[in-house]
């Protein structure tokens, strides 16, 4: 089995080359980073990459336009497009048209994924596979694609970074894990903050360690509108023990006490080692959040608990459904090789995009402009963007009328917020 694993951020990186790492000893893996807006600082690489087998000189950079070539020249089994939705669905349509060597395409989402969005399906409605990582993604993610009549095969993995983990040392830093879009306004990341600052005083023989994904100015998966550490060098008086820091998180664990955030992966990262977790609540619980994962566990709390430092484990019984399933119902493997086998029978025709919009070959121009950016350099990119901005503005202002004239629809309008990381 041959795989190429296509890969476009910091976390999607992280989530592409860890998912690799964890395939059969037996497969041939390779892993591409792809040019979009979105690439990582060399830093930001080299923490995404480390622990997975991977290394930056072995992940070559490549732009849109010679992927084809290089597809067509490695043929292989299959594609896992570790990729952000827009990206993927520019992708899906250039391997497949890359040749007569249709691969197997699999993508998935690299972290906490509930609630299940009809944006992370409409991007991937596309895919031959979607991974996911707990069963109530699974069950959320199905449900919501038989709602909207979308055709997708879904496989459970256990969430990959997990696998390796050490048990916790009896560390003492209490780390929080920062988010680019949560909270997303000015004054609710500036309240973090304070509460971090207040943590860090009640505790100065402990570090408060402010850990972000990347420095301000360093690209993310999503962008990062109010930088925490910008932020901080606002702060009067700012307390020795609470320094930043940048690095795999990995390492970060191993010398927590404590692991606090308001919805990041890496609350599970830090049950898998035994490391006291605290999901801040004060901002609610709810979709546009990505913390309804989080009911139920135990680990909720207040700005009060932080400063107070009460840390949590998660219940029991919270854990079978989110993220710590028995290895034996992991099926990903077997989906991949079972897909692979059905491509080998005869062809395997291109599912039709979800929602397909009018446009034709002016669409396509325009998704993979909006998806690249700068790193489109294509004429027809700009003539699309030309044509496409306005045009856009007038279908958004007829959906906007149409919407007002229409009974609610029946999905929860917390299944449609964005797509998360």
């Amino acid at each position: 089995m041959k795989v190429l694993g296509i890969a476009d951020s910091d976390s999607y990186i992280k989530w592409g080359a860890s998912i690799l790492a964890r395939m059969p000893d037996a497969w041939s893996r390779s892993l591409l980073v792809i040019r979009t807006p979105a690439l990582p600082s060399a830093g930001q690489l080299d923490s995404a990459l480390s622990g997975t087998g991977f290394t930056a000189d072995g992940s070559p950079l490549v732009d849109l336009a010679d992927l084809a070539a290089v597809v067509a020249q490695e043929r292989p089994d299959v594609v896992l497009m570790s990729v952000r939705g827009p990206v993927v669905r520019v992708l899906v349509r250039m391997i497949v048209a890359a040749g007569a060597h249709r691969p197997l395409i699999v993508s998935g989402l690299p972290g906490i994924s509930i609630p299940a969005t009809l944006l992370a399906l409409y991007y991937r409605s596309q895919v031959d596979l979607m991974i996911l990582h707990s069963k109530r993604e699974i069950e959320e993610f199905g449900a919501l694609a038989s709602s909207w009549g979308i055709h997708q095969d879904f496989a459970l993995a256990t969430l990959p970074f997990l696998s390796d983990l050490p048990s916790a040392g009896g560390g003492t830093d209490i780390v929080f894990a920062a988010q680019a879009k949560v909270p997303r306004t000015l004054e609710d990341r500036q309240q973090l903050l304070g509460w971090l600052v207040a943590a860090a005083r009640a505790r100065p023989d402990r570090r408060v360690i402010l850990k972000l994904r990347g420095a301000a100015g360093e690209a993310q998966t999503h962008s990062e509108r109010y930088p925490f550490d910008s932020l901080l060098d606002e702060v009067e008086d700012r307390p020795s023990n609470l320094v930043v820091s940048i690095g795999p998180m990995s390492q970060h664990l191993a010398s927590a006490g404590a692991l606090v955030t308001v919805s990041s992966t890496a609350a599970i990262e830090a049950m898998a080692m035994g490391v006291p977790v605290l999901a801040i609540d004060d901002f609610g619980v709810t979709g546009s959040l990505i913390n309804l994962v989080f009911e139920g566990s135990g680990v909720l709390g207040s700005s009060r608990q932080l400063i107070d430092g009460d840390f949590r484990s998660p219940d029991e019984g919270w854990l079978d459904a989110n993220y710590f399933h028995a290895p034996a119902d992991e099926d990903w493997i077997s989906a991949i090789e079972a897909g692979v086998a059905r491509r080998l029978d005869g062809p395997m025709p291109l599912r039709a995009q979800f929602r397909a919009t009018l446009g034709g070959n002016l669409r396509r121009v325009w998704d993979r402009k909006r998806a690249l950016g700068q790193y489109d350099t294509s004429l027809g990119g700009y003539l699309a963007l030309a044509v496409g901005v306005p045009l856009r503005g007038g279908v958004r202002t007829l959906r906007r009328v149409r919407a007002r004239l229409r009974p609610a629809p029946a999905v929860e309008p917390a299944r449609r917020v964005q797509e998360r990381v």
